[in-house]
């Protein structure tokens, strides 16, 4: 479960002042097992990808410029970089920064003209119009030395100036006050370019005597998700004037290229990534609600309902052939349990033997990155534990339902078939998790944790809360490691990729857009206020009101829909 990190050491050289400038040691994380031999295809993991009249590589290789850390707490600042190897006749868009305390495992595009363009104005005038172009100055943003009180090593921010007719994407940081030369950069012709947003807040500092505040953010593309074509060029976001997006001077690229998916795996390839980067499932010791194959909740009695037949439910055919497909979700069927215990106690106690993930494989970040969704089935959703400070409440019925759907992601790179990253699904939100921050378990197959009942997903071990962790009030999210697994690698069903047209069919049952559980409505309220009054009166005010925003499903019993009806079906992950 190691891992293969590149050690680079820390350097320094004395300036004319004779200052020390020290950058910090650090590691470039890599995956433990070297990558296989992909299978023959056309783009994938070729090294570059085609936008249109841009033609892009990933630069994960870095030379330290400056860190905020030089002077504080090391384990709470960012340091930035500049790319490193970067191919003959490629251009540098900007640098690079992350946090510190981690190995480096980021990249940044760096860019060149795929063809020489020749456009048409408006008049019919032919004009030259090249793809990239230097900037024409530079602004300084933001200098360590603005009161900051940073006297190590001085670091300075720059936004490039680009020329008329075209857009900058990323900043230039330096540790001399002179400008930098106008060909560290390019900038990009604005029909070339997309509209992006910050996400994650790196870096957050005010002067000591100014009260001038400086702010590090990561960005994203506004348009993402299955069907986006913004492309993440991988540079930060700063500033210390600007506060809404829409002042954002920096944007991201698009995708042009008529044959944007060219870059994505083939079938082939797919089974490849599935076979080397296929998660391994662990469940908490005392799971008993397991995942089964959804053809063996089928096959096994589970019934199809139909409002106003709610005595007579029809049995399903193993492969849901019989389901209606299409529609929305409108009440109109729904799927539950028999009626006989007997048969209840086997659905809810679900067969792990069967089990398999089914995966959706589908464009990200415009085809930079494949994401493979992998969903997870479970027939039943057992009981949440409360946590109220110190006392843990085992409920009876509450955060109980028939059938759920949890999901995880790989994200891929397409320039290297490098995982990058992970997003792990809790129940109505989820997170992104570098690949230098995930559990190995074999090669480069990662663990996914699964909480006890809820089937949540987590990358580490522990006991997660879904709630108030500054008040110890919550949902408990219970993971550990057991003998009970699923290989993910091996037991698997591929049911969706779109842009591989007939080379995969879809299941009946995933168009199956109703419900797979009833819903009942009960009153959990009135458990939750027993809870409460027994309490100490001085914090029962208080822990009241936190009990009143948990979640609607604590109150009653509800189905989920299936995969093909969540937002990030097309949509990207919600983070």
């Amino acid at each position: 479960m190691g891992e293969r990190l590149r050690k680079t050491f820390a350097c320094h050289r004395i300036d004319a002042n004779n200052s020390i400038n020290l950058s910090p040691s650090f590691t470039t994380f890599l995956l433990p097992a070297q990558l296989p031999n992909w299978p023959d295809g056309q783009g994938f993991a070729t090294g570059t990808i085609n936008l249109g009249e841009l033609q892009v590589a990933e630069i994960t290789r870095f030379e330290f410029v400056w860190g905020s850390h030089l002077s504080h707490d090391k384990r709470k600042g960012i340091s930035f970089y500049k790319p490193l190897g970067i191919p003959e006749g490629f251009f540098c868009l900007g640098h690079y920064c992350q946090p510190n305390g981690k190995p480096l495992n980021g990249y940044v595009l760096v860019a060149k003209d795929s063809l020489s363009h020749s456009r048409v104005s408006t008049d019919s005038e032919a004009i030259s119009s090249a793809a990239l172009a230097m900037p024409v100055d530079y602004t300084i943003v933001w200098n360590s030395d603005d009161g900051m009180g940073i006297h190590d090593q001085p670091g300075y921010f720059w936004l490039p100036k680009p020329p008329l007719g075209y857009k900058a994407l990323g900043f230039v940081v330096t540790n001399q006050p002179g400008k930098p030369d106008l060909d560290e950069v390019r900038c990009v012709r604005e029909d070339l370019i997309d509209d992006c947003e910050t996400c994650g807040l790196l870096l957050d500092m005010v002067s000591k005597f100014r009260k001038i505040p400086f702010k590090v953010f990561e960005t994203r593309p506004c348009d993402r998700g299955m069907l986006g074509k913004g492309v993440s060029v991988g540079t930060f976001f700063c500033s210390s004037l600007w506060t809404t997006i829409s002042e954002m001077p920096v944007v991201c690229l698009k995708n042009k290229d008529s044959k944007w998916k060219y870059g994505m795996p083939n079938l082939d390839q797919i089974h490849m990534l599935i076979h080397h980067y296929g998660p391994t499932i662990l469940f908490h010791p005392r799971e008993v609600y397991f995942p089964s194959s959804v053809s063996w909740f089928f096959k096994n009695g589970a019934l199809l309902f139909k409002a106003g037949q709610q005595r007579n439910g029809e049995a399903i055919n193993a492969d849901g052939s019989n389901l209606p497909g299409g529609g929305t979700n409108d009440g109109e069927f729904w799927i539950d349990f028999p009626e006989d215990d007997d048969l209840r106690k086997i659905f809810k106690h679900g067969n792990l033997e069967s089990a398999e993930v089914y995966v959706h494989v589908k464009p990200a970040l415009g085809g930079t990155f494949t994401d493979i969704a992998m969903w997870v089935f479970s027939p039943f959703n057992g009981p949440a534990t409360l946590k109220i400070g110190p006392t843990n409440i085992a409920m009876r019925k509450t955060g109980e339902h028939v059938g759920d759907w949890e999901h995880f992601t790989l994200r891929i790179s397409n320039f290297t078939g490098e995982l990058h990253s992970m997003y792990f699904s809790q129940h109505s939100g989820g997170a992104w998790v570098s690949a230098c921050d995930l559990e190995f378990v074999e090669g480069n197959r990662a663990i996914v944790y699964s909480s006890k009942s809820g089937h949540a997903s987590f990358p580490h071990p522990g006991s997660y809360l879904q709630g108030s962790s500054s008040f110890g009030i919550g949902v408990r999210n219970d993971c550990g490691k057991s003998n009970f697994c699923l290989d993910c690698s091996t037991q698997y069903q591929i049911v969706a990729a779109e842009y591989l047209g007939a080379d995969v069919t879809e299941p009946q049952w995933l168009q199956f857009m109703r419900e797979w559980g009833p819903k009942i409505v009960y009153d959990s309220r009135k458990e939750l206020d027993k809870i409460v009054k027994r309490l100490p009166r001085v914090v029962r005010c208080s822990i009241a009101n936190f009990v009143g925003k948990f979640p609607a499903e604590l109150s009653r019993e509800e189905g989920p829909t299936g995969p093909k009806e969540k937002d990030n079906w097309l949509g990207d992950e919600r983070w």
